[in-house]
């Protein structure tokens, strides 16, 4: 069974920077993607960010050029660094992997608040 476990969330004024990670139980070669979702109050979970296993990364608009994905193939761990928060980034956040099955696992989550 995989685990992921995501740390790094917390209360940021807006403006600020928070760094996600997400460590897993297992080699991250082994998942073909891995990304950051999140899901704020009453709405959808939506993809933030991914990152394939040959380095490719997306961003969602509403994240695209303050926030960067990488990954740590030696410590089996994925990064979330955002930048310049604001209050509609407020929400949990999930690590997401899927393996070459497409079988997804997720994270337990981890909340970013964002004080205007």
């Amino acid at each position: 069974q995989v685990q992921l476990v995501e740390s790094g969330g917390g209360l940021v004024q807006a403006g600020g920077s928070l760094r996600l990670s997400c460590l897993a139980s297992r080699s991250i070669f082994s998942f073909a993607v891995m990304g950051w979702y999140r899901q704020a109050p009453g709405k959808q979970r939506e993809l933030v960010a991914s990152i394939t296993n040959g380095g490719t990364t997306s961003y969602a608009d509403s994240v695209k050029g303050r926030s960067t994905i990488s990954r740590d193939n030696a410590k089996n761990t994925v990064y979330l660094q955002m930048n310049s928060l604001k209050f509609e980034d407020t929400a949990v956040y999930f690590c997401n992997a899927r393996d070459r099955n497409r079988v997804d696992y997720w994270g337990q989550g981890t909340q970013i608040t964002v004080s205007s």
